[in-house]
């Protein structure tokens, strides 16, 4: 046997092992921890489709609780703004309970649009419906 056929042959038996490792570890999770994921992705309903805001203002953002997990593993929520399909690097609050319910923020200077949604994150993000900020 050559040399090259012999290092084919190592790595050929290297990854059979490492597959068969990591096949091991895989089944050793129970399913049933598998479906007790807790992330919390509650549905923003205010800002709704049809609002809109004005630059400077003060608008309380609201999101519906009910039904959240017990125990869920991020309870810090951030909101930021998103423009059409680009997210923009603006944070209008984080750090505060996921939880809440509401959160009050100020309406940033943008550039007027009607094309403007908050993505409310905890453990995922969660986007508003389209509305419009004017001057």
């Amino acid at each position: 046997m050559s040399s090259q056929t012999s290092v084919l042959a190592k790595m050929f038996l290297l990854f059979f092992a490492l597959f068969g490792m990591f096949a091991n570890l895989a089944a050793a999770v129970p399913v049933e921890e598998l479906e007790k994921r807790d992330v919390y992705d509650p549905p923003v309903l205010y800002p709704h489709a049809g609002t809109i805001w004005y630059k400077g203002q003060r608008h309380n953002v609201t999101w519906d609780t009910t039904n959240h997990p017990v125990n869920i593993t991020n309870k810090f929520g951030r909101i930021m703004l998103r423009k059409g399909l680009i997210p923009t690097p603006l944070i209008l609050e984080e750090n505060f309970d996921i939880l809440l319910g509401r959160i009050e923020v100020t309406v940033p200077w943008v550039t007027p649009g009607d094309d403007y949604s908050l993505v409310l994150y905890g453990d995922s993000g969660n986007f508003s419906p389209m509305f419009t900020i004017n001057e």
